[in-house]
C-alpha cells in the first residue's frame, strides 16, 4: 500500500506529464511558437527590406505626378519599374536570410510591414487616379481591411509572445497582389501599347490587373479568416 508521501510524488509526476503533453499538443495545434531570433538590423536582407520601403514614396510620387500634375504616361512605366525592383527585393531578402543564416527578429517584423506599405500605397493611388473604380473598389477594400486585421492580430499576439508565421497560401496571396498591382500600374500606358499592336481599343492590361485583383481579394479573405481562426483561441483565453 502506498504511503501519503509516495502518493504525493506520483501525483506531482502525473501533473508534470499531463502539463508537458498539453503544451506539446497546443504547440502542434497552432504552430505559432517560434524560436527567438537575434535582433540584427544591419544585414543585407534587412537592407533590401529598407530599399523596398524607400520605393514606396518613389512609386507614389510617379503616380501623383502622372495623374494630379498631368505628367506623361512614361511615369506609369517608371512607377512599374520601381515597383518591380521592390518586388524583387521581397524575394531576395528572404533568400539571402536563409542562405547566409541572417534571419533576425527585426527582419521578421519589418518584412511584412514593408509589403503592406507597398501594397496599400499603390492601391490607394490606383483608386485615386480611377484605375480601380466601381465594383473593383470592393476588392481593394477587402485587401486593405485584411491587412489591418492581421496587423492588429499580430501586435496583440506578440504581447502574449505568440508568433504568427506566414503560411504558404499567404505568400501566394502576396504574389497575386503584386502581379495584379503591376498590371494596374502599367494601366492606361499598357493598354495603349497593346491597342497599337492589335488595332482594337480596349482595357487589355487594366482588365487583366483587375481580374487578378479580384482573385487575390478572394484568397485574401480566406487567409485572413485562417489567421483569425488560429488567433481567436488566444483572444478568448
Amino acid at each position: 500500500m502506498s504511503t501519503p508521501e509516495q502518493i504525493s510524488v506520483m501525483t506531482e509526476a502525473g501533473k508534470g506529464v499531463s502539463s508537458a503533453a498539453s503544451g506539446d499538443y497546443a504547440a502542434a495545434m497552432d504552430g505559432t511558437t517560434t524560436r527567438r531570433l537575434p535582433a540584427r538590423s544591419l544585414t543585407l536582407p534587412n537592407a533590401l527590406t529598407y530599399a523596398r520601403i524607400a520605393a514606396v514614396p518613389a512609386v507614389v510620387a510617379c503616380m501623383y505626378w502622372q495623374d494630379v500634375l498631368q505628367g506623361g504616361l512614361w511615369l506609369r512605366w517608371a512607377a512599374l519599374a520601381i515597383f518591380i525592383a521592390a518586388g524583387v527585393t521581397d524575394i531576395l531578402d528572404g533568400y539571402f536570410a536563409r542562405v547566409w543564416d541572417q534571419q533576425s527578429s527585426f527582419g521578421r517584423m519589418l518584412d511584412p510591414i514593408a509589403d503592406k506599405l507597398l501594397v496599400s500605397s499603390c492601391l490607394l493611388m490606383l483608386a485615386a487616379d480611377g484605375t480601380i473604380r466601381g465594383w473593383s473598389l470592393w476588392a481593394a477594400i477587402v485587401i486593405l481591411c485584411r491587412e489591418i486585421l492581421v496587423s492588429g492580430l499580430r501586435e496583440y499576439l506578440a504581447e502574449l509572445r505568440v508568433g504568427v508565421p506566414v503560411t504558404t497560401l499567404a505568400k501566394w496571396k502576396t504574389t497575386a497582389q503584386l502581379v495584379a498591382i503591376g498590371f494596374l500600374l502599367a494601366g492606361e500606358a499598357g493598354d495603349m501599347v497593346v491597342t497599337s499592336i492589335v488595332g482594337v481599343p480596349g482595357l487589355y492590361v487594366t482588365g487583366v490587373g483587375l481580374g487578378l485583383l479580384w482573385i487575390s481579394a478572394l484568397v485574401t479573405l480566406y487567409t485572413g479568416y485562417d489567421y483569425f481562426k488560429a488567433g481567436v483561441r488566444h483572444l478568448v483565453d
